[in-house]
């Protein structure tokens, strides 16, 4: 049979230095994406290129562009809405069951990604904001004790990532957003799971809807 370890890992190479322009908005919303031009800027064929893009559709991040090929989807409020309405579910899912582990495992959770989002804040650096963001919010699904939540939300959190940078933009939000994660955190560490989900729904909508307004006024 065709060996095909080196290609996929090549191509799962491909897809995530995409996956990782199309969430830092170094390819913006609308960019099209042409594979003549995408294997010469990562220097590779066109054959992983293809895959890669195939990923990425089935991902949700980019859309057919006509006789131009793709290009990367727009972020708009309905699909906002959506991709906010699973993450609800998602994190108040995780917020409650790193609330049921034992005080040994609670104790001390959350405490280095606190931190580390204090000092993304007081640095006003939001690209070290999302990453602590979403170290925060992925802390709390392995404490969760279920391995699946993960790789469960892991296309949710594609989108999410190309969103939430919207939301740390405005200098208003941010302070809000990490008072939230401590009123998790102080949820879970307690024990209480019903508040820590409760929290951890909240934060979600919240941060759905402060986006989705913002969207509504700029257009």
């Amino acid at each position: 049979m065709e060996p095909v370890a080196e290609r996929m890992s090549l191509v799962d190479q491909v897809h995530a230095r995409l996956v990782e322009a199309v969430c830092s908005g170094d390819l913006a919303p609308g960019t099209p994406l042409r594979q003549e031009w995408l294997a010469e800027e990562l220097n590779v064929s066109r054959q992983p290129i293809i895959q890669a893009l195939s990923m990425l559709k089935r991902d949700g991040l980019i859309e057919p562009a006509g006789k131009r090929g793709f290009q990367v989807t727009a972020v708009d409020a309905q699909t906002t809405r959506h991709v906010y309405d699973l993450r609800a579910a998602f994190d108040g899912l995780a917020a409650r069951l790193a609330a049921g582990q034992s005080d040994t495992v609670r104790r001390h959770a959350l405490i280095e990604e606190m931190k580390a989002g204090y000092l993304a804040l007081k640095a006003e650096d939001t690209t070290a904001l999302v990453q602590a963001d979403i170290a925060f919010h992925q802390a709390i699904y392995e404490l969760s004790g279920n391995p699946m939540l993960p790789e469960a939300s892991a296309a949710v959190w594609r989108q999410i990532r190309r969103v939430m940078r919207a939301v740390l933009e405005h200098r208003t939000a941010r302070a809000s957003v990490w008072e939230e994660h401590a009123g998790i955190a102080d949820a879970i560490r307690q024990g209480d799971a019903a508040l820590a989900e409760t929290r951890a729904v909240n934060h979600a909508r919240d941060a759905a809807d402060q986006l989705i307004g913002w969207m509504i006024e700029r257009n």
